[in-house]
């Protein structure tokens, strides 16, 4: 099927003078309309770029997280070539058990990165950010505050149409999110359980000097997408890899559930959501302020809808309506 890419662009930024803010987010244009086919990513009209991850099932969740990490040797810890095993309180434990098969009905597109301060700046006019930069994730924003975010960002494209399917602007669920980690993985990380690797894909403790770092400069999360695929979902990506940079570290990931740490002992096989209420709300991901034991896959957090803090912030998902 031809490729066919339809834009209709009626919004204008507002430019701030330096160093100011706006005491509002800007308008909405409610004009942007983008009708994709055969297509495996999208980029939104201020730069977000989006990866399909399709449909499936995975485990979601750990059992004995504390016995999946191999010791090292002692020689190997001690010449700085090996990390020892984290230890796992008693509360990490209980929350990530027991492992259980999920299933994702719906592909959906994941944000490839964090959302930047230049894109949050775009929507709601400032930057409230500690760490600033402007390709640094955004942080030091609440759940709230992100869904006024999201709202904006929907009443700026309404009409988002990939492969004949409407989508719109969501935190992703907390399943979707570990899903999307794990890429088709069962170890604690993607790549593994070598702790001596995750240099290579993170900014945490142990390397990010207290501070957030811009996004991407780590490997990424790797999707292998086949061709038969492909061909289920209707897009054309001959074999390729979509790839999905910071899903561990740098910042936690704020993620559409509430938390309830029982909630794996009861939650539905297919496309779970959370409980229906709580105090708080689930984050993933850990960030440059936590330990290897916090940025695992299957390792929950949580904020209140309130909160802000200067390690937390989020990754969009397109989801289909």
């Amino acid at each position: 099927m031809v490729q066919e890419l339809i834009y209709i662009i009626l919004a204008t930024v507002t430019i701030l003078a330096s160093g100011g803010c706006a005491s509002n987010p800007k308008e909405p244009s409610n004009g942007y309309i983008k009708n994709v086919f055969n297509q495996k990513s999208y980029t939104n009209s201020i730069g977000i770029e989006f990866v399909l991850i399709p449909s499936g099932s995975f485990i979601m969740g750990t059992s004995n997280p504390s016995q999946t990490c191999v010791e090292p040797d002692d020689k190997a810890v001690a010449m700085g070539e090996a990390l020892p095993c984290p230890k796992v309180s008693p509360k990490f434990e209980e929350d990530e058990e027991p492992a259980h098969q999920v299933t994702i009905t719906k592909s959906f597109y994941l944000g490839k990165y964090e959302v930047t301060q230049e894109q949050w700046y775009d929507i709601m006019g400032s930057n409230p950010s500690k760490y600033k930069g402007r390709t640094n994730p955004v942080e030091s924003v609440s759940w709230n505050d992100v869904q006024k975010f999201i709202e904006y960002l929907n009443d700026e494209e309404p009409d988002i149409i990939i492969n004949g399917k409407r989508y719109r602007y969501s935190l992703p669920t907390e399943a979707q999110w570990e899903y999307a980690v794990r890429a088709g993985t069962t170890t604690s990380y993607f790549f593994g359980e070598d702790l001596g690797k995750l240099n290579d894909y993170a900014w945490y403790k142990g390397n990010s000097e207290k501070r957030t770092h811009p996004v991407g400069q780590k490997k990424p999360i790797v999707w292998h997408i086949s061709d038969a695929q492909c061909e289920i979902l209707g897009t054309i990506c001959q074999n390729e890899d979509l790839s999905l940079y910071d899903m561990y570290g740098n910042v936690q990931e704020f993620t559409l559930d509430w938390y309830d740490k029982h909630y794996y002992a009861k939650s539905p096989q297919n496309d779970p959501e959370g409980p229906s209420g709580g105090k708080y709300r689930v984050t993933r991901g850990g960030s440059w302020g936590t330990d290897t034991m916090l940025v695992r896959s299957a390792c929950r957090n949580n904020r209140t809808p309130n909160e802000r803090v200067d390690f937390a912030g989020f990754r969009l998902a397109l989801i289909e309506e």
